[in-house]
């Protein structure tokens, strides 16, 4: 099973995803593929997979990527190695993807795997001061350029199985172990 979760920057889905890694022994990630710098925070190989423009160029046109999409001025994608590599563990990915990337992901994916789509949705005022205080101190024109995208990742949220206001992380984060686990018991009751 796939869970995708999506939000606009600072909504919160990182946080979120170690939690479920932390208190979820069947839950497994997915890290994207990105060509933007690492900031102090990311662990290479756990947060990102990071490579330079040029490498990820090639990999769009040697086919390795399931989608891929440029925000915030970088490059990010799914690598279908990693992911069918993950998809053959049987274990529950969880992974965090920009609105574009689910799309992509669900139409490509939907007949092969069940997948479960998660958006948090945070207030904008909420977001700014989310973004001003990240440990990683986003420059003003950045924080900018990440709420200038919000009306746009807001307007795909139609698309999603699950819509939740991520206002309270120990709520939020119960709220999507409970959904978890109740598809993966749906999913099992069909096959």
């Amino acid at each position: 099973m796939l869970v995708i979760l999506s939000g606009v920057a600072g909504a919160g889905k990182d946080t979120i995803k170690k939690e479920l890694l932390k208190r979820m022994e069947q839950v497994t990630t997915l890290p994207s593929f990105t060509d933007r710098p690492p900031r102090f925070t990311d662990v290479p190989g756990s947060t990102y997979n990071f490579v330079t423009a040029e490498e990820f160029e090639r990999m769009i046109r040697d086919g390795e990527l399931y989608e891929y999409s440029v925000h915030h001025n970088h490059y990010y994608g799914t690598s279908k190695k990693l992911l069918n590599e993950k998809i053959k563990s049987g274990k529950i990915i969880v992974k965090d993807i920009d609105v574009n990337g689910t799309e992509g992901l669900v139409n490509l994916l939907k007949n092969d795997i069940k997948i479960v789509t998660i958006f948090l949705r945070v207030p904008k005022d909420e977001l700014r001061k989310r973004l001003e205080s990240r440990a990683d101190k986003p420059s003003p024109k950045e924080i900018e350029l990440r709420l200038n995208r919000f009306d746009y990742e807001e307007s795909k949220i139609w698309a999603y199985d699950y819509v939740i206001k991520n206002n309270d992380l120990e709520k939020t984060v119960q709220i999507i172990m409970t959904i978890i686990e109740n598809e993966y018991k749906l999913q099992n009751k069909i096959n």
